[in-house]
């Protein structure tokens, strides 16, 4: 294989790698890790600015796939985040990220999150724009560019199954919906709110409702059947995200509503699916759909190890026909191979 440095085009790169410290407001819910949410932010930011760096146009997020939070990331910790082009389409980029952390004294990164992100460059007019081929070079870069395409059939069946299914407000399950005003402290450079932004509320969301069922969702007392530990039991946390497709752009301004429900339980973890819409305040019946998200959260106990979880069982047709269509999803998943973390953060 060839040791040539990698082509360039125009002289655009195709990595990045920001380096900065995680601030107290990064911090999950009983402080004893950063949030899911902000990791998931970090990943948007990292990934644009690679995919940007290359396309040298503006791009939106279109897709982020299979989030796993291998390990939590302690607050106060150094953050570096890998962003690297791993293929291209005529419009779109994949790119892969990887969050690492570190103790300020000691300054050894260990990987925590490794995931595949698809940008599409957008031109002047707003309408999608051609960008610069990328080629592989490296060994690594070939195995990600394999993973990259491995993963296009199996994304576009997920997305088409959660397009297809329709969620009812008549239904029984745990459910959670924040709905607030999208402010300006979170627009991006193309006006609207950041992708990172939108997955920090999905995440913000999907604790509610998951916390909420931890506390109130057993008929025993949840110091002896769900937290043996005495761990606070709606410390949940988020160990998954995947599927998330956007949509349509968040504009600021305009309201929000980001809906979680509860739709599968296993007896360690709770399955959740969000979706985000939005709408002009002048027009608040008339909603688009701008993005959905299946995630998964668990209950640490004081050893890190998920505890037992209240156990949802659907009643309703509707309920249960949502529990189905996440099992099928789950499937699907679980024919994407994780990407390695080593393998991201080869030359």
């Amino acid at each position: 294989m060839s040791d040539a440095p990698h082509p360039r085009a125009a002289g655009r790169d195709d990595r990045i790698t920001l380096r900065f410290m995680a601030v107290p407001a990064d911090t999950a819910a009983g402080g004893r890790s950063v949030a899911a949410g902000s990791v998931m932010e970090w990943i948007d930011k990292a990934g644009y600015a690679c995919a940007v760096g290359w396309a040298g146009a503006y791009c939106v997020t279109a897709y982020v796939g299979n989030v796993r939070h291998r390990r939590p990331i302690p607050p106060g910790s150094l953050i570096e985040v890998q962003a690297r082009i791993v293929h291209t389409g005529r419009t779109s980029m994949h790119v892969v990220v990887t969050v690492s952390s570190a103790e300020v004294s000691e300054r050894v990164y260990t990987p925590a999150t490794t995931c595949m992100l698809v940008f599409v460059a957008k031109g002047g007019d707003g309408r999608p724009t051609a960008v610069p081929e990328w080629q592989p070079v490296s060994r690594s870069d070939h195995k990600l560019a394999d993973a990259a395409r491995e993963r296009i059939e199996s994304r576009a069946e997920i997305k088409r199954l959660m397009l297809a299914e329709e969620y009812p407000d008549a239904s029984t399950a745990p459910r959670t919906t924040l709905r607030f005003l999208a402010p300006p402290g979170v627009v991006n450079f193309g006006g609207k709110a950041h992708g990172g932004t939108v997955m920090r509320w999905i995440d913000e969301a999907d604790y509610a409702c998951a916390a909420a069922w931890t506390k109130d969702g057993l008929d025993t007392p949840r110091s002896s059947a769900l937290d043996p530990a005495g761990e606070d039991a709606s410390a949940a946390i988020g160990v998954y995200s995947g599927g998330i497709h956007f949509l349509a752009p968040v504009v600021i301004g305009h309201l929000v509503e980001v809906d979680a429900r509860i739709v599968y339980t296993s007896r360690h973890s709770m399955h959740l699916s969000t979706r985000v819409w939005t709408a002009d305040p002048r027009t608040p019946g008339e909603r688009t759909l701008t993005t959905q998200c299946l995630s998964v959260f668990v209950v640490p106990g004081a050893d890190g190890v998920a505890q037992p979880v209240p156990q949802w069982t659907p009643h309703l047709p509707e309920d249960e026909r949502l529990q189905q269509h996440v099992r099928e999803v789950m499937a699907l998943r679980e024919r994407i191979v994780p990407i390695a973390a080593s393998l991201t953060l080869e030359p």
